[in-house]
């Protein structure tokens, strides 16, 4: 059964996990609050996803050696006590520059160590035949958070500033703490199971192919995360948080009709169209005058988004042991946080050389190199179909 106790419990946890993460999707409200620039946006945002890069081996390690539900309580704990750590810094940005980097690194290990635990968990207990149809659907519930998480935001900020925000924000991640504490494990160790390596599954031809196409995605995806709520503040849009509420709710629709369809033809034939539809979102943003883009910009790229990730990951772990299963999905958020990285770090730069519109279509044409990478390594290489040999050693 696919839609049982565990799956709706974990899913509920990460609604609210999710939602603790999306607001933040705001926090660059708070940078330029204390006199940041665009560059300062970059950094402070793409430092969230180095260190989860950077630490990404580590996490994927301890998910196949001490179990998914515990590692997802060590990310909850670091989610749900860094919101209130924000409220220790003070004055303008320069004075807490260093403390806040730091913070952000404790912050984005946290996180990625909720998306790689729980997204393992999912296809732990998902049968192989509905593989992208239940992680899709689990991620309807982070899809929601996406959208909960910044209207939270915004209103709180408008009203009642940093601080009350922090505390909420700390209080969705405490809700996701809780509620997946009942959940019993979805993996033990045997005695028999693989000695690979986290690298050693890296540079597998399948793992490594699909890092390449999250990074580009990943990518991509820090435009929306990092830049949309201050040019639509340039652009003088009243309610910033439209873009993401059209954004996960295609998304969210997405999920409940392509998981289905791609399990049925195959995530090789519904990838090329992801990336295609995300990569159109974002150069939609170009044209951005109004609320008519807006919406138009977050449908297109959510439905992109709503097919893209399940696929990925499901292409990424079909058909392999359970034991490396934390290292497969480690490589696959890894290359989503390592391009979440560079594109905050790039295109805050180039928004602050050239502005918004050349940032929008620098993102755009990480979609479009994603698709040559696509064509070139999968549809001409033909390794879906193969089976790569895991070494495997009694301990």
């Amino acid at each position: 059964m696919l839609y049982n106790a565990n799956f709706i419990t974990m899913a509920l946890a990460n609604l609210f996990t999710i939602s603790s993460l999306g607001a933040f999707f705001l926090f660059p409200l708070y940078i330029i609050n204390h006199g940041g620039s665009k560059s300062d946006i970059g950094i402070v945002m793409g430092i969230f996803a180095l260190s989860a890069v950077l630490c990404r081996p580590w996490i994927s390690n301890m998910v196949d050696r001490i179990g998914r539900k515990r590692s997802y309580t060590v990310g909850c704990i670091i989610t749900s006590i860094l919101p209130l750590l924000y409220l220790l810094l003070q004055g303008s940005l320069s004075e807490f520059y260093l403390p806040l980097l730091f913070l952000r690194v404790i912050h984005g290990v946290g996180v990625a160590i909720c998306f790689t635990a729980s997204f393992t968990y999912i296809a732990d207990i998902v049968p192989p035949d509905r593989l992208n149809e239940g992680i899709g659907m689990f991620g309807v519930t982070g899809l929601i958070g996406l959208a909960i998480g910044p209207v939270v935001a915004e209103i709180i900020i408008g009203r009642f500033g940093f601080a009350i925000f922090f505390l909420a924000a700390a209080g969705m991640a405490v809700t996701g703490l809780v509620l997946h504490l009942p959940l019993r494990e979805s993996y033990r160790r045997s005695a028999h199971e693989s000695s690979a390596s986290f690298f050693s599954v890296m540079f597998r031809q399948r793992s490594l192919t699909v890092a390449m196409l999250a990074a580009l995605f990943g990518f991509g995806l820090s435009a929306a995360i990092g830049f949309i709520s201050p040019f639509a503040r340039e652009q003088a849009i009243a309610f910033i948080s439209l873009y993401f509420i059209c954004y996960s709710g295609a998304a969210v629709l997405t999920r409940f009709f392509g998981g289905r369809l791609a399990d049925r033809v195959g995530e090789d034939r519904i990838i090329p169209y992801a990336l295609a539809l995300t990569g159109a979102g974002l150069f939609a943003l170009i044209f951005l005058a109004g609320n008519a883009v807006l919406i138009i910009a977050g449908l297109m790229s959510g439905c992109g988004h709503g097919l893209l990730f399940p696929c990925l990951n499901a292409l990424a772990i079909r058909d392999e042991p359970i034991d490396i299963r934390g290292k497969i999905t480690g490589v696959f958020t890894g290359g989503l946080d390592a391009g979440a990285f560079v594109g905050s770090m790039m295109l805050g730069y180039i928004g602050e050389w050239a502005g918004f519109k050349a940032l929008f279509f620098t993102a755009g044409l990480a979609l479009l190199l994603g698709l040559a990478v696509y064509h070139f390594r999968v549809m001409n290489g033909r390794w879906l179909v193969s089976k790569e040999p895991v070494p495997v050693v009694d301990e």
